[in-house]
């Protein structure tokens, strides 16, 4: 079985509001995971949790195959690359040259050429304070600095936050390299759903605090589907992976199915034709997952619910 590189157990935190969890994930090394979820659903808690600056009350976290109560030792958490949401204050007076120096202190396998490509590439100005920064070249410093000690974990909160379209799409490529040529695993946590349509491989969704679970992206996209079939709406209602039933006119009912070729199969073989289809976008899945309507081969800690919404 292949190692997992982080592994929640029973894991839940409590906030002022609402709780966080209880979460259960096993995340194997080598992927990209989108965190997925509105502000203030709990994925920067999660995320503190994972980097132990902040401790759940309940449950269990274990980093490379190893559980850590006491904190995570130095050699491990040097493994550990980190984007913050927020920016390190300790930093402000700092040059990137000199925070860069600070960093490489802590990392003995800090790799300075490195950083300086990604710096010169993301046009950072070494020279200048970091409080004097532009939000978005404070923010390429930060991916720079978190990539340059070639992390085996690498976790990102909302790290698009300050970039414009251009610095956006640099980050995503900068990102795509790294996993082409590093033994890298990703946590993404971010509200920009084309950021998780365009590096991650499995998708996480968390909602006010609740645990969704976690799916393999392009099964969401290859299986959630709105279907036209040329029958009417009652010979569909009882079916299978249905989520929504309409009767659009005389004879066509339009479906939403969590398993389209199962639903083609099935409709294939009572005769019934199958007149057109559509993916659903990864937004219209994650509206409809919140609703209870989970994934087929979902990861997940807590039983969900399951229905048939039906509209007219």
């Amino acid at each position: 079985m292949e190692q997992s590189i982080i592994r929640m157990e029973g894991v839940t935190k409590q906030r002022r509001h609402k709780t966080i969890g209880p979460i259960d994930l096993a995340l194997p090394k080598g992927y990209v995971y989108g965190l997925i979820g509105e502000n203030g659903s709990g994925k920067s808690t999660l995320i503190h949790m994972l980097l132990q600056t902040v401790f759940p009350d309940s449950g269990r976290i274990s980093w490379f195959g190893h559980a850590y109560s006491k904190g995570i030792p130095t050699e491990v958490r040097r493994q550990i690359g980190y984007v913050a949401e927020k920016s390190n204050l300790e930093e402000d007076n700092l040059t990137a040259e000199e925070a860069a120096a600070f960093r490489a202190y802590w990392y003995p396998e800090w790799d300075q050429p490195y950083f300086e490509k990604l710096c010169d590439l993301f046009q950072v100005p070494k020279a200048t304070r970091l409080r004097k920064m532009s939000k978005g070249e404070r923010r390429k410093y930060e991916i720079a600095a978190a990539l340059a000690p070639h992390p085996k974990l690498l976790l990102l909160d909302e790290p698009s936050s300050g970039l414009d379209p251009f610095a956006w799409k640099m980050m995503i490529e900068v990102l795509r390299e790294c996993l082409q040529t590093e033994d890298t695993t990703i946590v993404l946590s971010t509200h920009i759903i084309d950021e998780v349509k365009r590096l991650a491989d499995y998708v996480m969704l968390i909602h006010h605090g609740k645990w969704m679970g976690m799916a393999e992206k392009d099964s969401l996209l290859d299986n959630w589907k709105e279907v036209w079939a040329g029958c009417p709406e009652a010979d569909l209602e009882e079916l299978p992976n249905i989520v929504q039933t309409q009767q659009e006119s005389h004879g066509v009912t339009r479906v939403v199915t969590t398993s389209c070729r199962e639903l083609e199969q099935i409709l294939n073989d009572s005769g019934i034709n199958v007149l057109k289809t559509r993916a659903l976008e990864l937004d219209e899945i994650l509206t409809l997952w919140v609703q209870g309507y989970k994934p087929a081969g979902v990861q997940e800690g807590e039983e969900q619910t399951h229905g048939t919404i039906k509209t007219s």
